[in-house]
């Protein structure tokens, strides 16, 4: 039986100087600078040597993470900065619904040589419940406004 791999999700350590906040930079074999346009259901990608490291720096998106035959709906945004660390083999896309575009940083950990098919779209093996995406986002606006 093999090994379950998931997906990590940590809140980034931060420091302030001054009137700056310094938050903890993530190791990495390259650094990529992503923008998800407004209005995006993207298909599912998985990568077999490599784990992607996303933070959110402008506006924000719903990360989808197929696990166990069940979708996961994970709002990432710019007001928690936060890391969603997904290993290689876990399936993933991304959903934004907004009229803004996300731009996000991905710190990629390289564990071989990049594979031809980790760039390609999977087929979905059953599709987005866009109306759970939108509900993650409107819980998670609506805990920021209260708390």
């Amino acid at each position: 039986m093999g090994l379950i791999r998931s997906i990590e999700i940590r809140q980034l350590e931060s420091i302030k100087g001054g009137m700056s906040q310094f938050y903890t930079p993530q190791a990495s074999h390259e650094t990529m600078l992503v923008q998800i346009p407004p209005g995006t259901v993207d298909d599912l990608f998985v990568h077999k040597f490599q784990t992607d490291q996303l933070l959110v720096v402008r506006a924000s998106f719903v990360l989808v993470v197929l696990q166990n035959r069940h979708y996961q709906y994970i709002l990432l945004c710019e007001e928690q900065p936060m890391v969603v660390k997904i290993p290689p083999g876990v399936p993933h896309g991304a959903i934004n619904l907004s009229a803004e575009p996300c731009v996000l940083v991905n710190a990629v950990l390289r564990h071989g040589a990049a594979h031809e098919r980790d760039y390609q779209p999977l087929k979905r093996p059953f599709p987005y419940d866009l109306e759970a995406a939108q509900a993650t986002l409107k819980e998670e606006f609506i805990a920021g406004a209260i708390g």
